[in-house]
């Protein structure tokens, strides 16, 4: 490109007066010089605006963590590979509770750190990331992990179980156990090196990579390659049976029972079997199971619920020893393998769109299994009275405390079945394959989720859909 004459001109006059100018436009000597700004402290999420953060985007978590049985607690180092999605002058990781950070680098050299509020973990590394770089975090820490327990939304985090501990995250807790982008909105990849003594074992969600043993303990390797959502990541560590077979697919099916529940080796087996044949049947329904492994760990945690955790839920049977899962349950929670964690929503107020597809799945297995048709379960759950708290509140923005309430399961299934008698089987069938292959390891909202089945069925259902979601009251048929 050629100078301009104005340039010319400039550079000559400076020139003849004994003057060193650069010849660069001031403009361009600006532009060579990036602004590097700090990352903001929160996704932006209404329900939890200290979760998560921006700036940059994880692509991948590295977890190796020791267990130490003594004092119950941890030592870990977590490994984050990021990309900067501005000019970054510093940015926050969450990580909440009193783990003590002995060690923090990016890209290899010392950072400054700080820790504000109830979960931010400010950093500043030694200079700027430029936009769309590539970088590293790792943090060295140890000590005891917190466990939330939250009055409305319930236990979560690190709960503590009889020999061990497991993370079970949802809505908040991954930042009990490891620092990280908490958010739904920014998935990762996971790897997860677990050492314990040799009487533990330690299990993780994703891929059985292997494990060795050495001066009394057992270190085991997993890896989580499909994107995940941080509260849907499992790590336990305990006293665990398990039973690993395949399922007729091929996939690895590996199943844990906590040996604190007492169940026996012959309901070991039919939890195996009986999570290898729902996958089987939701898999028709749902198209291809999403992960290169499946499974589920049932635990005695006290937590009162089961979890999602990807590719291998989790079902808390403290009050029910000596059982395994119902089938309904495990109908709900490996639903939610397509519905919650392969895509998973944009805000929390979009829950419905996990909870009552994972609903929706259990009408389907009550239907395939018991001989109740799907009609049935909506018929008695809409039978409910009008006067019931099961219609307040707004399916589609049910407020950060009632994000578990009923109206998000079971009136989101009911908006399922409402909106399959509107489009027809056909189509709707249509819809339940379509709709996740769409999103996969993504995010979608419920403005996402109205476009899309309109598209999918040549109808407009936002009419039908508005009613049903987001208004108040018992809608009529």
């Amino acid at each position: 490109m050629s100078k301009s004459p104005t340039i010319l001109a400039a550079v000559a006059l400076t020139a003849s007066a004994g003057l060193i100018v650069s010849a660069l436009p001031a403009d361009a000597a600006v532009a060579a010089k990036p602004r590097f700004t700090p990352g903001s402290p929160g996704s932006g999420d209404p329900y939890f605006p200290d979760m998560g953060n921006g700036g940059y985007d994880v692509a991948h978590y590295d977890i190796a963590l020791r267990y130490l049985p003594k004092t119950k607690g941890i030592q870990a180092v977590t490994t984050i590979n990021a990309r900067a999605t501005q000019n970054l002058s510093r940015f926050d990781l969450d990580f909440l509770g009193p783990l003590k950070i002995s060690s923090l680098k990016v890209n290899g050299k010392k950072a400054r750190w700080k820790r504000t509020g109830a979960q931010e973990l400010v950093i500043t590394p030694p200079k700027g990331l430029r936009k769309n770089s590539r970088f590293t975090v790792r943090v060295a820490y140890a000590g005891v992990p917190k466990t939330i327990n939250d009055p409305a939304l319930g236990v979560s985090g690190w709960a503590p179980t009889p020999d061990g501990g497991i993370m079970q995250n949802q809505p908040i807790g991954a930042a009990t156990v490891y620092p990280v982008n908490d958010t739904p909105r920014d998935k990762a990849t996971y790897t997860y090196t677990l050492t314990a003594p040799s009487n533990l074992t330690t299990l993780a969600g994703g891929d059985f990579l292997g494990k060795k043993s050495k001066g009394g303990f057992t270190t085991t390797r997993w890896a989580m390659r499909q994107p995940s959502a941080s509260e849907l990541t499992l790590l336990a560590v305990g006293k665990y049976d398990m039973v690993k077979t395949r399922t007729k697919s091929g996939l690895p099916n590996l199943t844990f029972t906590d040996k604190a529940l007492g169940i026996s080796p012959a309901l070991a087996k039919q939890f195996n079997a009986q999570t290898a044949d729902i996958v089987a049947f939701e898999s028709k329904i749902y198209g291809r199971w999403p992960y290169s492994s499946t499974g589920g760990v049932t635990v005695k945690a006290n937590l009162g619920y089961a979890l999602e955790t990807q590719a291998r839920p989790t079902y808390d049977l403290s009050k029910h020893l000596g059982t395994i899962p119902r089938g309904d349950l495990l109908a709900h929670e490996l639903g939610h393998q397509w519905f919650g964690d392969e895509v998973s929503p944009k805000k929390w107020a979009d829950i419905w769109l996990n909870e009552g597809f994972a609903t929706y799945s259990e009408w389907l297995y009550f239907e395939k299994y018991t001989g109740k048709p799907v009609q049935k379960s909506f018929d008695d759950t809409y039978a409910t009275p009008a006067t019931d708290d099961l219609w307040k509140g707004k399916v589609a923005n049910p407020g950060r405390d009632h994000i578990f309430d009923g109206l998000v399961y079971d009136r989101g299934a009911m908006t399922i079945h409402a909106l399959r008698k509107s489009i027809g089987d056909k189509a709707f069938f249509r819809l339940l394959k379509a709709w996740p292959a769409a999103h996969r390891y993504g995010n979608a909202s419920t403005e996402d989720f109205i476009r899309f089945a309109s598209k999918i069925s040549g109808k407009n259902v936002r009419p039908l859909l508005t009613k049903w979601l987001y208004t108040e009251g018992k809608p009529t048929l």
